[in-house]
């Protein structure tokens, strides 16, 4: 196993994509999953890409539909913009959550549990920190296929005015990491595909009321205080300054917010996985 790990050959456009990678994300051994990965969804792109029609169809649907009997509204610096300028940063950060957030669950609880591939691997020199951040950097790159995917129709769209914006898709692989890695920290505590009710249960709530379609201020006072404490709300606000042009210091306690997230999430899920693997 030792062997396959460590020698496996990866086929000329799966190699290039890897030398493209940011070299921390799969650097060491970590380096093998994402490679794997890699591998077995080069047959199944269809599946992966799947999940970046969703925002989408809601941008056309919310943004341009809905968008024609709202009109202007109140964009992040207080001037008018339109409603699908509104929205499409909205959903560009939920096109990054949604990506990492499902390959890092439904995909690793079947590994985890069915397919037993990390006792495998725990069987090599890989060890729990290093299957966590392998993981957690492929559905990393999932979630950032679907942002760019989302930012290229933003641009095709007239949406994107402000040079910040080629900021968005850095920010949107910090999100999307974040996401993962409290993803995958969440499914090491799931004991059936019964639990995976509670993530639909944590995701569409997240989604509908996180300012992806209406702003802040139409909530009574306590309500605005436990909507700005979901990691969704922080995504937007980073990715609506970006795309708006509308940048001040409001955005490193953002950017703040996904790193103790990213680090909590690795941080349980190597544990978590130690835990159930090697005990």
């Amino acid at each position: 196993m030792t062997d396959t790990l460590e020698t496996v050959e990866a086929p000329p456009r799966v190699g290039l994509l890897l030398r493209v990678l940011p070299t921390g994300l799969y650097a060491g051994r970590a380096r093998v999953l994402v490679e794997r990965s890699l591998l077995v969804n080069r047959r199944a792109w269809l599946a992966v890409v799947s999940g970046f029609f969703e925002p989408v169809f809601y941008l056309f649907a919310m943004g341009v539909g809905f968008g024609k009997l709202v009109g202007d509204v109140t964009g992040p610096g207080g001037e008018p913009i339109s409603y699908v300028a509104y929205v499409a940063p909205a959903l560009l950060a939920a096109s990054a959550m949604n990506g990492a957030v499902y390959d890092a669950t439904f995909n690793i609880f079947f590994k985890f549990k069915y397919a037993k591939l990390y006792d495998a691997m725990l069987a090599t020199p890989l060890g729990p920190l290093d299957v966590a951040i392998g993981e957690i950097a492929w559905a990393l790159l999932r979630g950032a296929l679907y942002a760019f995917g989302f930012l290229s129709v933003m641009l095709v769209m007239g949406l994107i005015t402000s040079p910040w914006a080629l900021l968005a898709l850095p920010a949107a692989l910090l999100i999307a990491f974040s996401f993962a890695a409290i993803g995958m920290a969440c499914t090491t505590f799931m004991r059936s595909w019964q639990d995976f009710d509670l993530v639909q249960l944590a995701l569409m709530p997240m989604f509908l009321f996180s300012t992806t379609f209406f702003p802040l201020a139409v909530y009574p006072g306590p309500v605005q205080v436990g909507v700005q404490c979901l990691p969704l709300y922080h995504a937007i606000e980073i990715m609506r300054s970006l795309c708006t042009g509308y940048v001040d210091v409001s955005l490193l306690g953002h950017l703040l917010y996904f790193l103790v997230m990213a680090a909590i999430g690795v941080l349980v899920a190597s544990r978590r996985l130690g835990v159930l693997l090697l005990r």
